[in-house]
């Protein structure tokens, strides 16, 4: 039987995109994802896991790059990928292991000036900053919106969880 190892979280980079390449020349970029959780510590805090994460340029896109280019620390974005452990010995010849997410793919959650409003404190979570406004990007050939006119494509939509009430009937459950 074939595991499954399947990754989708959402979160706010804490800090830029740290863009790379190998020696052949393959783009790789390395980030935290802080991911809230959904509970609250003995104080009523909210606490986060702080999560590495990889992306890599592919021969047919640049999602290193993109990432990087369009996406700055605070930046909310959703991520799919797979959880992969590495190790390697340390200049003290000990093994270092480590555990990140390897991204296949990513979305751009905000527009730039709810991200900008976030890094400034000024985020109004009742209205969900300045609008969330998903930015549809293909899995292939990706081409960037032109700067000028960023975040204003895709639609605005309630946040998840912002909703105090769900309508459901006997007739949608499936049980």
């Amino acid at each position: 039987m074939a595991g499954i190892n399947n990754v989708v979280l959402v979160g706010r980079l804490t800090k830029d995109v740290n863009l790379g390449s190998t020696q052949n020349g393959r783009m790789v970029g390395t980030f935290i994802l802080a991911v809230d959780r959904t509970t609250k510590d003995q104080n009523g805090n909210r606490q986060a896991d702080f999560i590495p994460c990889v992306i890599w340029n592919t021969k047919y896109s640049k999602k290193a790059e993109n990432l990087a280019t369009y996406a700055h620390k605070g930046s909310l974005i959703g991520i799919t990928g797979a959880i992969q452990t590495r190790n390697y010995d340390n200049k003290d010849g000990e093994r270092v292991y480590v555990t990140e997410v390897m991204c296949h793919d990513f979305k751009l959650l905000e527009s730039r000036q709810a991200a900008s409003d976030y890094q400034q404190g000024q985020y109004n979570h009742q209205q969900g900053g300045a609008g969330y406004q998903q930015v549809d990007q293909p899995q292939q050939n990706f081409q960037a919106p032109q700067a000028d006119n960023f975040g204003s494509q895709g639609q605005t939509t309630t946040p998840a969880g912002q909703s105090d009430t769900i309508d459901v009937s006997s007739d949608d459950l499936p049980f």
